[in-house]
């Protein structure tokens, strides 16, 4: 068969299966190899140790995939809606219901066998294995990679996951869209904790989603006060991109808010035991924190934004045998206390 009308017919059963963009690089050397190098050494991936390992994988396709000629990236909106839930606290949006990790890779197992048909070998990935997606996504001109290091569409804005098929089929690669952020620095900007150190690099150490989601221990003190609301990841970065303008709502429902989350008030999730916790967030991306690092962010936010009211609570917690939560429990009520001083 044409690898022309292969491409056609790949692109088609993507589209199919919900994604909103496919498009084609070449399966080389990650163009940001030697940076992602670098950044490792200075380190900046903080406790994701992950990223330290198979780093000559992660740069290079062909040695994830014996034969990998080509690199097909995909993108699948998430976008769940321009308003906020009426709730007193924040929580990132691509993880507002079920984990993106289980409905992608449904549908990249699909992709997967209908190019196996096709005469091809794969591995596939949805932010789970060795490779530097956005650089290949960048190269086949699915958009390109922001000042924040996110990737930004010229459809989608930055709400999108990315995904992605290394296979040994030779495909015609797509051209690069190019770079269209200009001279914009809304996001290095409005970054609350000064995470964007310059442009397209972000230091995890200082991001308010790294230390609320992958950061396994205390949030260190002089980072508290500017997490703010947040109990689950930040939206600054994307929230002020100018690409959003053309956001469109996701079709996909399973992305929008959950109502048996967002009908709690903050305090109310200090009364989770480990039980109700899993029950709450089944299936969401939250689960995989684990209560004690959901509830240590919970309490950050009370301190923050908290009110005499929400003090019992934050003191039954402050009794908590996890001492994670208990150190922020006592830190919160302080703050709250401190504020209340006339």
């Amino acid at each position: 068969m044409d690898r022309g009308i292969i491409k056609q017919n790949i692109q088609y059963m993507a589209r199919q299966l919900g994604f909103d963009d496919c498009r084609v690089s070449r399966a080389k050397v990650a163009s940001h190899a030697e940076l992602y190098r670098q950044w490792i050494n200075d380190g900046c991936a903080g406790d994701m140790k992950w990223l330290e390992r198979n780093v000559d994988r992660r740069t290079d396709p062909a040695l994830v995939v014996d034969g990998a000629f080509s690199v097909v990236s995909l993108a699948f909106n998430y976008f769940p809606g321009a308003e906020d839930p009426d709730v007193d606290y924040r929580i990132a949006r691509y993880a507002w219901n079920d984990d993106y990790h289980d409905i992608i890779e449904d549908k990249l197992k699909e992709m997967n066998l209908a190019m196996e048909a096709l005469g091809g070998k794969q591995r596939f990935y949805t932010d789970t294995g060795p490779v530097l997606e956005r650089d290949f996504a960048t190269d086949s001109g699915l958009g390109w990679n922001g000042k924040s290091c996110v990737q930004i569409h010229k459809g989608m804005g930055t709400w999108f996951f990315l995904a992605e098929l290394i296979t040994t089929l030779d495909l015609p690669p797509d051209s690069p869209f190019g770079d269209h952020c200009g001279k914009c620095t809304r996001c290095i900007t409005a970054c609350p904790t000064d995470a964007i150190t310059a442009p397209h690099r972000v230091d995890a150490r200082r991001c308010i989603s790294y230390l609320t989601i992958e950061h396994q221990g205390a949030i260190p003190v002089e980072f508290r006060k500017q997490i703010g609301d947040r109990i689950y990841g930040c939206d600054t970065c994307l929230d002020v991109c100018p690409w959003n303008r053309f956001a469109k709502l996701s079709r996909e429902t399973r992305f929008h808010a959950r109502q048996s989350v967002f009908q709690k008030q903050l305090r109310d999730f200090l009364e989770l035991d480990d039980d109700g916790f899993r029950k709450l967030f089944a299936k969401s991306p939250i689960k995989r924190i684990k209560r004690n690092r959901f509830l240590r962010n919970v309490c950050v936010a009370l301190g923050n934004v908290g009110k005499a009211n929400d003090l019992p609570a934050l003191e039954r917690a402050a009794e908590d045998e996890d001492p994670l939560i208990a150190e922020h429990a006592n830190w919160a009520v302080a703050e709250i206390k401190k504020r209340a001083q006339p």
